[in-house]
């Protein structure tokens, strides 16, 4: 069974990408390339931190379904 690449992981490879792109080295073709496998990157990045908003959604509720807000306590 393949692993599941990570949020960090595909984040990183999207940061390379966009260095690539922004150095202007690329020719037309390979820019082309390297924007759709951006994309797909940034898709994959965004549907991992969709569905952690979710599941975070779920862990907050409270034994009756409602949502319980509690302050973000930053350290």
């Amino acid at each position: 069974m393949a692993k599941k690449k990570t949020f960090e992981a595909a984040l990183k490879e999207l940061e390379k990408i966009v260095k690539e792109m922004e150095s202007g080295d690329l020719g037309l073709e390979d820019a082309v390339k390297k924007y759709e496998s951006g994309m797909k990157q940034s898709k994959y990045c965004l549907d991992l931190l969709d569905k952690t908003e979710r599941k975070v959604s779920l862990l907050t509720k409270d034994s009756y379904g409602n949502m319980k807000e509690e302050p973000f306590e930053d350290e």
